[in-house]
């Protein structure tokens, strides 16, 4: 198995957060990783995308220009997500933000409203976590065993206060899909 997948959004909506726990998990499932950031100059605000892979098999080439799957967080990362993404290829859309429509045939696309899943949690600020799980059952990619125990691991102790609402939130868009 091999995923290539595309997150984008805009800087403050975890993007790149949401990349290194994609990785972090495969990683802790025994898969061969690598992650690519990119992000604008701005704080917030700017552009902000992750390429990532996972694979069983070794990965000979990093970079991902023809992901397998998709995340479009915001209106401005549809146009570059429909023409990366491959044909065939999955498209799991921010309904709560991403009001166009792909107009690309050939793929599937699917919408959870991430940010009001997650505003009805507890707080916004984890859409990336309620897109993670999403993104998790609609690729098949990772099978999110144990991941209050990866979460705990990943984040420093003065952020696990964070780890029940990411998890609630990782269950939520594992379920809305």
């Amino acid at each position: 198995m091999t995923e290539k997948s595309l997150f984008a959004g805009f800087g403050g909506q975890g993007i790149i957060s949401l990349g290194q726990i994609w990785v972090y998990c495969a990683m802790k499932e025994g898969k061969n990783v690598t992650f690519f950031p990119f992000y604008g100059a701005e704080k917030r605000g700017g552009i902000a995308r992750a390429s990532v892979i996972i694979s069983d098999e070794e990965i000979a080439s990093p970079l991902v220009t023809t992901p397998d799957s998709a995340l479009v967080m915001n209106n401005d990362s549809l146009p570059l997500c429909e023409k990366a993404l491959k044909q065939g290829g999955v498209m799991l859309i921010n309904s709560s933000l991403v009001k166009e429509a792909p107009t690309r045939a050939g793929i599937t696309v699917r919408e959870v409203a991430a940010t009001s899943i997650a505003e009805q949690i507890g707080s916004a600020k984890a859409a990336n976590m309620v897109a993670l799980g999403a993104m998790a059952k609609l690729t098949s990619a990772l099978r999110l065993v144990d991941i209050e125990s990866i979460l705990n691991n990943f984040f420093p102790p003065e952020k696990r206060s964070f780890v029940p609402l990411n998890v609630e939130a990782i269950k939520a868009g594992f379920n809305a899909v």
